[in-house]
């Protein structure tokens, strides 16, 4: 079964599906597969139709069963200094090297490699594969895909995401909300300042709002947050404005992020923003220039995974593993979406979040061999009717 799972972790590394490119032959491929095992497979594209979100499932058509979850899509290798071919998996040293190989492909490879077994066993209930895209530019596949399962009548009961964990089980993680905020001012030459609006200028006093809430974010922390750090977090990821030293910059755009542990949170920072822009910054960019402007994009707002004491998926992988708790993590993931479809959700999957991203990105070879034992006993269990 591992020589199985590598064989196909190889193939889904050679399929380039970083987020702004087409994941249509890495779909087609994993569809391909699980026809072949039975599975009743459906397909979704995004209104360009150079993506899509693969359901499928094995066994009945009822509700119940699991959802075996993860994201097609990987971040860029430009600018990083790998030692290999990024979308060619080289195997040294107990470790698979490649884009994706951790974040997130093993886990599809190894869910791949026991759906033949998964289609053998006797069921009542089924197991579903949910694979996605762009969750790495705002879990935008999922959003899509929750729309399509929320109008259905038949409802998965439980859901496990494989990011990265090191197989551990994770019960909770912060949201992830991502925005870009335009500014449009007016041009001119550097020697008259007054007479234009520079935008560059008007997006750093944002910034600067930004960062006095990110040390109120800090005081505002439940006392009993199991995050680390417990508040809510504030990251300015890009700044982009002006061309040369002596032109009054028209144009600038802030990219920012808020992972908040409480939905109070999200509010307060888009509302003093919002209150900022409208009360502050424009009236002042207008009162020179009419036409200026400040206008704010929604990249995506991801809900967190709420931990929560009834966790049936949980209780199932604690008493498989003989885990006898569950962590939280600060990293974001597609688990609070299926959260609240009312799935009984955990994120756990084999590498760590530390390779994810990076040159050189490897999942070890154990990691995956824990990977598919973890499977083959949720094997068993549906076997068991477990998981009815």
């Amino acid at each position: 079964m591992l020589d199985e799972a590598k064989r196909i972790l190889g193939d889904l590394i050679a399929f380039p599906t970083v987020s702004a490119d087409s994941n249509l032959h890495m779909i087609d491929y994993l569809a391909d597969r699980l026809a072949g095992c039975g599975a009743e497979v459906e397909l979704f594209h995004d209104p360009t139709g150079r993506k899509a979100n693969l359901f499928a499932t094995l066994g009945p058509q009822t509700d119940g069963g699991l959802v075996l979850s993860g994201h097609s899509d990987v971040v860029p290798v430009a600018d990083q200094n790998w030692t290999t071919d990024p979308f060619a998996m080289v195997e040294r040293d107990g470790r698979l090297y490649g884009r994706g190989t951790c974040d997130m492909k093993g886990f599809i490879a190894a869910t791949l490699a026991m759906a033949p077994r998964f289609a053998q066993s006797p069921r009542r209930t089924p197991i579903h594969f949910a694979f996605t895209y762009d969750e790495e530019t705002g879990c935008i596949g999922a959003r899509h895909l929750a729309e399509v399962l929320e109008a259905r009548a038949i409802r998965p009961a439980m859901a496990i995401i494989g990011e990265p964990t090191m197989m551990r089980i994770i019960e909770g993680h912060k949201g992830c909300n991502e925005y870009t905020v335009r500014f449009e001012g007016l041009e001119g030459h550097g020697s008259s300042p007054d007479l234009g609006v520079n935008a560059v200028e008007y997006a750093v006093r944002y910034v600067a709002r930004l960062l006095e809430l990110r040390d109120e974010l800090k005081t505002r922390a439940p006392a009993d947050s199991p995050f680390d750090p417990p508040w809510t977090t504030l990251n300015v990821g890009g700044f982009h404005g002006g061309e040369v030293h002596n032109v009054i910059a028209p144009k600038a755009q802030v990219d920012w992020e808020m992972r908040p542990v409480q939905d109070a949170d999200a509010r307060f920072v888009k509302s003093a923003m919002a209150a900022y822009c409208a009360d502050t910054l424009l009236p002042a960019m207008q009162a020179v220039h009419p036409d200026a402007s400040i206008e704010t994009e929604v990249i995506g707002e991801v809900a967190g995974l709420i931990p929560v004491e009834d966790n049936e998926a949980q209780r199932i992988l604690s008493e498989l593993t003989g885990a006898n708790s569950a962590d939280v993590v600060p990293f974001g993931t597609e688990a609070g979406i299926f959260q609240q479809l009312g799935m009984d959700v955990v994120v756990c999957g084999p590498g760590s979040i530390e390779q994810a991203h990076k040159a050189d990105e490897f999942l070890a070879i154990d990691q995956l061999a824990s990977c598919l034992e973890l499977l083959e006993k949720i094997d068993q269990a549906v076997a068991g009717d477990a998981l009815a």
